[in-house]
C-alpha cells in the first residue's frame, strides 16, 4: 500500500480511519523519544527519521543525494510497520528488542530484518518503541552505518 504524500501530515491525512490513530501515536513516540539530530520527513513514500546532509554529506549509499535512513513507519496493505536499522545493523540492539518485545505483548513477535509488523494496531508496544529510539544517536547510526552497511 503506496501513500503519495508531500508531508507527514499529508501521508496521514490519507490512511484509512482505523489506522490514523495508531500511525499518529507511533509518529508522536517516535518524535519525543529520539536523540536531536534525526530529521523527520517523507522518505520512501513513508514517514521517515533520517540523518540530514547536514550532519552527515555523504548521504545514503544506494542514493548519495537521498540523507541517511534510519526509521520509517509506514501503513501497509495488512499492517502498520515500523522499520528500524539499528536493529538490522546491531545484533546487540535486535537480541535486546526480541528479548523486551514479549515482556510488553503477548502476541508473537512478526519481524523482519529492519521490519517490526504490526497486524493488530492495539498490540503496539509504545513503551517500548520509545525506548528502542533511545537507544541510539545520529553520531551512533553514523559510526554503526559506516562499520556494518555501507559498502
Amino acid at each position: 500500500m503506496t501513500i503519495d504524500a508531500n508531508t507527514v501530515d499529508e501521508y496521514i491525512s490519507k490512511l484509512p480511519e482505523e489506522r490514523k490513530t495508531a500511525v499518529n501515536k507511533l509518529r508522536e513516540t517516535v518524535k519525543i523519544n529520539l536523540p536531536a539530530g534525526f530529521q523527520e520527513r517523507i522518505s520512501y513514500k513513508m514517514i521517515g527519521y533520517v540523518v540530514p546532509h547536514e550532519v552527515y554529506p555523504d548521504g545514503y549509499h544506494c542514493d548519495p543525494k537521498l540523507p541517511l535512513p534510519f526509521i520509517n513507519i509506514a501503513s501497509q496493505k495488512n499492517f502498520v510497520a515500523l522499520y528500524h536499522s539499528g536493529i538490522y545493523a546491531n545484533p546487540d540492539l535486535h537480541d535486546w528488542f526480541v528479548t523486551e518485545y514479549p515482556k510488553h505483548v503477548k502476541t508473537k513477535l512478526d519481524m523482519g530484518k529492519s521490519c517490526v509488523r504490526f497486524k493488530k494496531v492495539e498490540t503496539i508496544p509504545y513503551d517500548l518503541i520509545a525506548e528502542l529510539c533511545q537507544k541510539m544517536t545520529p553520531e551512533d547510526w553514523i559510526t554503526l552505518y559506516e562499520k556494518n552497511v555501507k559498502r
